[in-house]
């Protein structure tokens, strides 16, 4: 019989469990404990359960604790790891030490489908959704995981189009019964899918990175296919629903190109195109990818295009890139090498 893991179950799932097992209700809080707050990997360790409802447990589940399989260090100090996944597969996680934080850079699919133009991990196609087990686990099988500062959704796949279990992985890592977090800690990227990003915004007080790369829209569907079926202008009519000027803050991520989408007419258009909401802007350098023909522009033209957001009441920063040398950079992940 095939176990189910404990890792990446929410509380009302894990009371479901032991019910079936028929072991006491309480079981449920004092397991999520052990997974969650005391961060076992063995049912054994389960000392304030008896033997006797631990060896029941143990027939059904495991803990579903999995290390990465390789470790890769940047010259900047930025760690990459290969995880393996049940379906065979792998995937890629980034931790981004910087000062007293420490992010982690998390992945929620097998590659992803959204095949935008500059991404590496759109050129490996769509293999799959990660299970909620395997979105904690990064969290929990990362070097220094007790030191995690901030999450990311940033890592390989487009979140929203796998909410069902980023929403539970959010459950857990801001629950009570979980990790405890403030949203704060948290922010998803997306590139846009308007009906879950709704879903989202209502369930939700993380943080929130939209893709944009381009404030003209056919330029941007060159860039990123999805602008035909969810396009940047109903984006941002979206978001001017909601009230930015609170505790959850709302960024957009803009990739440049060097004499694509980096001239003062494209500043002056996003400029436009962000006058209503309170947000940010983070500018992103291009990182060369095999098989792109795209370049970066060069760091006067990305502090022009800064400078004149910045003069407009728009918060405006360039983004240092981290680990580009090992190839997990923004846009860099990717396991094809990996699985050849």
């Amino acid at each position: 019989m095939k176990k189910e893991y404990l890792l990446g179950m929410t509380l009302a799932e894990l009371q479901e469990a032991v019910e079936k097992l028929g072991l006491p209700k309480f079981t449920a809080k004092q397991i999520a404990d052990w997974i969650y707050v005391k961060r076992i990997s063995s049912i054994d360790e389960m000392s304030n359960i008896s033997i006797k409802n631990r060896e029941t447990l143990k027939e059904h589940y495991d803990i579903g604790r999995v290390e990465p399989m390789d470790i890769k260090t940047s010259v900047d100090g930025t760690q990459k790891m290969l995880f393996p996944v049940k379906t065979g597969k792998y995937i890629e996680t980034v931790n981004i030490p910087e000062n007293d934080r420490l992010t982690i850079c998390v992945s929620s699919q097998i590659g992803c489908k959204m095949d935008c133009s500059f991404c590496m991990t759109g050129k490996m196609g769509f293999m799959g959704n990660l299970s909620a087990n395997e979105i904690i686990n990064q969290v929990y099988s990362v070097p220094n995981s007790e030191s995690i500062t901030n999450l990311v959704f940033m890592g390989m796949g487009e979140p929203l189009n796998n909410y069902d279990s980023v929403k539970k992985s959010i459950e857990i890592l801001t629950a009570d019964y979980g990790l405890g977090w403030s949203p704060r800690r948290i922010t998803l990227s997306t590139i846009g899918i308007i009906p879950k990003l709704k879903e989202f915004l209502d369930d939700s007080r993380c943080h929130l990175a939209v893709s944009l790369h381009s404030p003209i829209s056919e330029q941007r569907l060159e860039l990123m296919p999805i602008e035909k079926v969810y396009n940047s202008t109903d984006i941002i009519k979206l978001l001017e629903e909601y009230d930015w000027s609170g505790q959850r803050r709302l960024s957009f991520e803009y990739i440049m190109f060097e004499g694509l989408n980096d001239s003062l007419l494209h500043a002056r258009e996003l400029v436009k195109q962000l006058a209503r909401l309170d947000c940010r802007v983070n500018l992103i350098r291009f990182h060369k990818i095999p098989g792109s023909d795209l370049a970066p522009p060069t760091e006067d033209v990305m502090i022009r295009f800064r400078d004149f957001v910045a003069s407009k009441v728009i918060t405006c920063t360039i983004r240092a890139s981290r680990g580009e040398d090992i190839y997990a950079a923004c846009g860099m992940l990717s396991t094809q090498k990996s699985e050849s």
